[in-house]
Formats: structure tokens, C-alpha cells, sequence
């Protein structure tokens, strides 16, 4: 295409948005509402999914190693588990360590526990993370297995409903979001073609005077384009907003906590950038599929 017949074309979408004032406010008004719920619940899906992740992560198996297991057969059993593929870390933590762990998780009452600190009855512990959460289950099999291990405890009952939970809510999020657009791509791709519906005779003369399918398209596709791109910038501007006082409000607060959310930097430009794209897509889509079914061009 030539650089002065696109020129002619940005000029007329752009014509064309101001001539029918009213149809482009209700094109972008339907993108803007749309993009909001979109973008809202990728914020809170994404936000779920950083802590889901976090409490994955979380997820440890403890070996207590059998005390009749003396210096050399700790390391053997410690080399073992380090040679398994699915292991990640293993940390070595001793009895006196875990009695101190101990007494400060029951705070004041904690202070009856120190009597045990001559003779401690605590096992040492081999403390061992896996590269994806749920081998946790897996790994935990194994190492029943192993000599030397009197006994393995990762949360068993509640980490497979931890994991089942969580994979439950992806799914939901993800399937919820697809639906979210597609009904987004419904509602524009009708209103954009009452917009053309009321240019209909535009378009005939148009054809009338030689005009080619590729010609008559084009208007319309850069039409599609800044109903997108209007439609994301108030989205855009209230998730930004919105999202800078919830996260300083709420990351002071999940200090010290293994939970937190997602900094506001890069995380909101990455989702301006998101609600964007998503707009201009779905306002091209709209319509374009508004030409090409509903007037046959």
C-alpha cells in the first residue's frame, strides 16, 4: 500500500470517529468496561497466583535422621538425597537448632522447653526443598525408603488439598479471564456494527465508484484500532491508581510475612501494557469481523 493512501486512511478513521461522536463513545464506552473487569481480575488472579506460588515454595519435607546414625552416615544419607533429580536444596539443621525453633513457635510458653536443652530428645533434621512443589509428595516416598531416615513429615493430607486448591483456582481464573473476552469480542463486535450499519450507504457508494474490498476495510480496521486503544486508557488509568494506594496500603503490612504481593513496578506497566494490547486487538477484531459477516464486503 502506498505511504499516501494510508496517510488518506488514517485521516478518515480518524474523520469518521468524530462524525459519528456518539457510535464511537458507545464502541469505546463498551471496550472501557469490559477491559476494567478484565483487567481487575488479572490484577487479583495474578496477586493469587504470586502467593500461591510463595506458599508452594514454602513447602519443605523434614528428615529426622535416626540417632543412631553417627557423623559419616549423616552425610551419606544427605549425599543420597542430593543426588535424587527432583531435589533442589538440602540444609542441614542440628537438634540443638531445632529445639530453639521449637521454643520460640510456642512464644511465652515456650520457655517450659528449655528444660530439655541438657538432655535434648530432638532428632537432627535434614530439611530438603524440591524443584517443582508438588514432587514434594514424590520425593517424600523416596526418602522413607532410605537408611537412617526414622522419619520424613512434609504436611502430609494437607499439602496434596494445598496443591489441589490452588491448581483449582488457576484454572478457574484462566477460564473466567478467556470468558471475560470472548464476551468482550461479542459485545464490541455488535456494537461496532450498528456503527456500520448506520454508514452502510458510505459503503455502497464506495463499491459504486470502484472502491476494493482491501480500500473499504482499512477505514474501518483503523476505526477498530482507536476505539481499542480510547476503550484501554481508563482502565488503564483506574487499575494504575487503584493498584498504587491497595499496595501501599497492604505491602507495609505483609512485611516480615512470606506472603506479599506484587511490587507496583514493573507490575502495573506490564499490565497497562496488557490492557493495551488486549484493546486494540479486540477493537480491530470487532471490527473486522463486523465487515467482513455482517455487510458482505
Amino acid at each position: 500500500m502506498k505511504a499516501r493512501t494510508l496517510r488518506r486512511h488514517f485521516k478518515e478513521s480518524l474523520k469518521s470517529l468524530a462524525r459519528n461522536g456518539w457510535m464511537t463513545f458507545a464502541s469505546a464506552s463498551a471496550v472501557t468496561v469490559t477491559l476494567i473487569l478484565v483487567g481487575v481480575f488479572f490484577v487479583i488472579m495474578m496477586n493469587l497466583n504470586k502467593v500461591a506460588t510463595t506458599i508452594e515454595q514454602e513447602v519443605e519435607i523434614r528428615v529426622h535422621i535416626d540417632v543412631a546414625a553417627n557423623e559419616q552416615d549423616q552425610k551419606v544419607l544427605e549425599q543420597k538425597i542430593k543426588s535424587l533429580p527432583e531435589v533442589k536444596t538440602v540444609r542441614y539443621s542440628p537438634k540443638d537448632e531445632e529445639l530453639d525453633n521449637l521454643i520460640d513457635s510456642f512464644g511465652e510458653e515456650g520457655e517450659a522447653y528449655k528444660l530439655f536443652e541438657q538432655d535434648n530428645p530432638l532428632n537432627d533434621v535434614l530439611v530438603v526443598k524440591t524443584k517443582d512443589p508438588e514432587d514434594v509428595m514424590k520425593v517424600a516416598e523416596k526418602l522413607e525408603k532410605m537408611e537412617y531416615a526414622a522419619k520424613v513429615k512434609y504436611g502430609q493430607g494437607e499439602v496434596e488439598k494445598l496443591f489441589s486448591f490452588i491448581n483449582g483456582a488457576r484454572n478457574v481464573g484462566l477460564v473466567l479471564i478467556v470468558g471475560l473476552l470472548f464476551t468482550a469480542m461479542f459485545l464490541i463486535s455488535n456494537t461496532i456494527k450498528i456503527t456500520i450499519v448506520s454508514r452502510r450507504r458510505e459503503i455502497e457508494i464506495m463499491r459504486l465508484v470502484g472502491a476494493t474490498n482491501g480500500f473499504i476495510r482499512w477505514p474501518f480496521f483503523l476505526e477498530g484500532l482507536w476505539l481499542g486503544i480510547l476503550g484501554a486508557v481508563l482502565p488503564i488509568v483506574l487499575i494504575a491508581v487503584s493498584y498504587h494506594y491497595v499496595y501501599d496500603f497492604i505491602a507495609p503490612r505483609l512485611q516480615g510475612n512470606f506472603m506479599e504481593i506484587l511490587a507496583f513496578n514493573p507490575f502495573v506497566y506490564q499490565v497497562s501494557g496488557l490492557l493495551l494490547l488486549m484493546g486494540a486487538l479486540i477493537g480491530i477484531w470487532g471490527s473486522m469481523m463486523s465487515v467482513r459477516k455482517f455487510l458482505k464486503v
